[in-house]
């Protein structure tokens, strides 16, 4: 059976960590890497290979709606998953425009998040 590879970007330390440890509790999932702002999720994505990335909005550097235009612009096989603070309908559209395969807020449940997660790692 092979792994789902995904790469976790948030910029907060003790959320990428958590959420590392609730992605790997799953068996056919495994964290290839952990980027804290979107220059290194662009960096990572180029790099691992990441069948998914988890990607907050709000990184520095370079935010994570524009580093997901740039990772699927240069790598359209690679899906991403927003999960973010924002709870507004234009920051959902924005994410989509953006090449998101989905967009999910840090207020829903572990449940729900991982629901999105494995409908995004198989193409839906």
């Amino acid at each position: 059976m092979t792994r789902t590879r995904i790469l976790i970007a948030d910029d907060h330390e003790i959320f990428r960590k958590s959420l590392r440890s609730l992605v790997e509790s799953a068996s056919s999932w495994e964290v290839c890497g952990e980027a804290t702002n979107g220059v290194e999720a662009v960096e990572g994505a180029r790099k691992l290979a990441p069948d998914v990335i988890v990607m907050d909005i709000g990184m520095p550097y370079l935010n994570g709606l524009d580093a997901t235009k740039q990772i699927r612009k240069e790598l359209p096989h690679i899906r991403v998953l927003i999960l973010s603070q924002y709870d507004s309908s234009s920051m959902v559209t924005a994410a989509i425009e953006a090449g998101a395969s989905a967009y999910i807020t840090k207020a829903q449940s572990a449940h729900h998040l991982l629901a999105a997660l494995e409908k995004v790692a198989v193409g839906r």
